[in-house]
């Protein structure tokens, strides 16, 4: 069953993982081995996460990088059918 409205990965990123910790997201770039403008965009859910960001937040914060990107994939989805009557699909049958 789908989640209704997921939260975009990057604020649970945030929520969950760097406030409690008080880490900035400075801190948390450099120790992800990654630039702040990147960490930034996901933060700010202008950027989803991919698979070699879900192994570095595994890594760093001591989860599965599959979770994240399940969460990933719940969130994108969610959007995507939330266009669904606007796709101009066509059904196959086999004929």
């Amino acid at each position: 069953m789908r989640m209704h409205n997921p939260p975009h990965p990057g604020a649970i990123i945030k929520t969950l993982c760097l406030d409690p910790l008080g880490v900035s997201v400075t801190q948390a770039a450099r120790a992800l081995g990654v630039s702040r403008k990147t960490l930034s965009a996901i933060l700010n859910g202008r950027s989803g996460i991919s698979p070699e960001m879900a192994v570095r937040l595994s890594i760093a914060f001591g989860t599965s990088a599959e979770s994240w990107l399940n969460q990933q994939t719940q969130y994108d989805l969610w959007h995507a059918e939330q266009r669904r009557k606007q796709l101009r699909v066509a059904k196959l049958a086999a004929g």
